[in-house]
């Protein structure tokens, strides 16, 4: 029965989208697309933010390839869902590869210019860890319990043009993995750019090189560019109304003992995961994306420039590259803003706020 009424409920969610908020609220529909490592850590918990701010309108939610392989990413993205009592989000799985970068080509590119220790679905087997980068299939045991509920039979790309074109100029794209997805649905449907809103874009690190030697590697490493540089060319250079970024500052937050302490006290679904899940010490990367892009005055200092993605077959292969505007090449490179500076004090305390609910 409880798999029967889960299938129902996702056919009404699948035709009429999901619940709006409450009635007088400002009414911010997203989109939101990303690389769902689970269970819990930052891809998502970037979740909570548009769960529990009352003016989302989540239309749905786009899964694709990037920090682990696209099957078992749905499904810790869905089990999360059952747990906090949003079964009703639409899920569409997206793109399992990306465009054209493989895990042979990355080996390759590694040998000659230098090791990527974090590749997401590509990471080497280790012991203690679940990382299975020649079997996209499998599903590795789950400690959150596998879920009842299913992702849609609409693929993400098409989903993301059928909310974009059912509300023009309404809806904002957010997008904290590989940006796979966004491009092929860019691919689909050229007008997808004039009709959103806008984007909202987790990546394009910038003069990351010293962060990298000094610091945690992982952490200062552009994954979501590089791991599918042709995908965010595609976006990068589509001629949307507005570009936002966020690279660097994403870093400027971290979940601490204290920040999971005081989350797990309120004793809610939502908080018992956190607590049970978050990672200690991990930088809220997506978190910070998903709180700005909903509301913009947490951002405090922005960079604008225009911007692209090195395509060509070198060291800076999949990084970010900005120009002032009399300097670019003019090639497609859209004007972009990245956000340089977060009033960290204040998304701290809303997003915990939003963790305890």
């Amino acid at each position: 029965m409880r798999i029967v009424g889960a299938a129902l409920a996702a056919a009404l969610v699948f035709s009429l989208g999901a619940a709006a908020p409450a009635t007088g609220a400002e009414t911010v529909r997203v989109y939101f697309d990303n690389d769902f490592l689970g269970p819990g850590q930052s891809n998502i918990q970037a979740m909570i933010p548009l769960l529990r701010d009352p003016r989302v309108e989540l239309l749905g939610v786009g899964v694709v390839t990037g920090d682990a392989w696209l099957q078992e990413e749905t499904q810790h993205l869905l089990r999360f869902l059952e747990i906090v009592g949003r079964p009703d989000v639409p899920v569409a799985k997206g793109a399992e590869m990306p465009l054209i970068r493989t895990q042979g080509e990355m080996r390759a590119w590694e040998q000659r210019y230098g090791a990527v220790p974090w590749k997401g679905a590509w990471n080497a087997p280790r012991p203690g860890r679940s990382y299975h980068p020649e079997d996209p299939a499998l599903v590795p045991p789950m400690p959150e319990g596998e879920p009842h509920i299913a992702a849609l039979p609409e693929d993400a790309a098409h989903l993301l043009i059928r909310l974009v074109r059912a509300h023009p100029g309404e809806v904002t794209v957010i997008t904290a993995g590989p940006l796979t997805n966004i491009a092929l649905a860019l691919r689909l449907a050229p007008d997808l750019p004039s009709l959103a809103k806008e984007i909202v874009i987790e990546g394009g690190g910038l003069d990351m090189a010293v962060a990298r030697v000094t610091g945690n590697t992982d952490y200062a490493t552009d994954f979501n560019f590089i791991f599918d540089p042709e995908a965010a060319h595609i976006v990068l250079t589509a001629p949307w109304k507005r570009v936002t970024l966020l690279g660097n500052v994403t870093g400027s937050a971290k979940v601490t003992p204290e920040l999971v302490a005081q989350v797990a006290s309120a004793g809610t679904p939502m908080a018992r995961y956190f607590h049970d899940y978050a990672k200690v010490g991990q930088p809220l990367w997506d978190e910070m994306t998903t709180a700005v892009a909903l509301d913009r005055s947490l951002a405090t200092e922005e960079l604008v420039a225009r911007m692209d993605v090195d395509l060509m077959p070198g060291p800076d292969y999949g990084n970010a590259q900005i120009w002032k505007d009399e300097f670019a090449p003019h090639q497609g490179e859209q004007t972009v803003h990245v956000i340089q500076k977060v009033d960290v004090a204040r998304f701290l305390a809303s997003f915990t706020a939003q963790a305890r609910r």
